[in-house]
C-alpha cells in the first residue's frame, strides 16, 4: 500500500470521528500536529479516533500515554504506527 493511500484513509477516519468546524482533508497535512498548537484536537478526540482506528485496522494502542502521544502526533505518525502494527507494507 502506498503511504499516501494509508494517510488518506486515516484522514477520512479522523474527519468522520470528530466534529470540528473548518477541519478538512486539506487541513490535515501529513506532518501537521494533531493536538495543541496544531489542529487543536483534544483527548476526547483521541479516544474517538483511536476507537475508529482499532475497528478499521484491528490495531491496539497501549496504555502507555507517552507511546500514544508519539503515535497520535500527526497523520504521518499514525500511518507508521498502523503499518507497523497491522502488518501493512508501505511504499513511497
Amino acid at each position: 500500500m502506498k503511504k499516501q493511500e494509508l494517510e488518506d484513509e486515516i484522514r477520512e477516519v479522523i474527519l468522520s470521528s470528530v466534529e470540528m468546524e473548518g477541519l478538512t482533508a486539506e487541513v490535515l497535512k501529513s506532518d501537521e500536529p494533531l493536538f495543541g498548537e496544531g489542529i487543536g484536537l483534544d483527548s476526547i478526540d483521541a479516544l474517538e479516533i483511536g476507537a475508529a482506528l482499532r475497528k478499521k485496522y484491528q490495531v491496539k494502542f497501549k496504555a502507555n500515554a507517552e507511546e500514544n502521544r508519539e503515535s497520535f502526533k500527526s497523520v504521518s505518525s499514525l500511518a507508521a504506527f498502523i503499518a507497523a502494527n497491522a502488518g501493512i507494507v508501505l511504499e513511497d
